[in-house]
């Protein structure tokens, strides 16, 4: 595994989904979040997580058979929440779909199996690799891609280093 800007750990869907909320905070329209893992490690949870913390009160459901389901806010932000998972070809098939317009507009987007799609993820943007330990415990390696996701980072360590 490549080295981690931050990692940490969870024990539950529910801690994991504190963390999606907690980053949720520091997100700001047009941010991509990039995640990857094996199946059952987090990364819906962590989304649902993200959309409490942005306000969305409707229930967040992977688009594994939908490729892409999307949410507003209250402030009229769209949160793109994206599944490339069971594409026998998820490069050609997100391009299809068009998933680069989703990358040019003020959405926010969260790509579960982002790791199928690598060539299509914008050079800025947010990884997350979750990795199941047992038991119910994940961890998640965030990794920076550009300056603006560097300072995200930065700032939810400071965050967490606090509470």
């Amino acid at each position: 595994m490549e080295p981690c800007d931050f990692s940490l750990e969870t024990g539950s869907a529910a801690e994991t989904q504190s963390w999606g909320s907690r980053l949720a905070a520091l997100l700001k329209p047009g941010d991509v979040l990039a995640l990857a893992g094996d199946l059952g490690a987090g990364k819906t949870a962590f989304t649902q997580g993200l959309a409490l913390g942005l306000g969305i009160t409707e229930p967040v459901t992977s688009p594994t058979f939908t490729l892409i389901n999307q949410y507003r806010t209250a402030e009229g932000i769209r949160l793109q929440h994206v599944d490339s998972y069971r594409l026998a070809n998820a490069p050609l098939e997100m391009w299809d779909v068009g998933l680069a317009d989703l990358f040019a507009g003020d959405d926010i987007v969260v790509i579960e199996w982002a790791d199928r799609i690598p060539g299509l993820l914008p050079d800025e943007h947010l990884e997350i690799k979750f990795a199941y330990l047992g038991e119910g415990w994940r961890r998640l390696c965030l990794k920076a891609h550009g300056a603006h996701y560097a300072r995200m980072i930065d700032r939810l360590a400071r965050k967490s280093a606090v509470e």
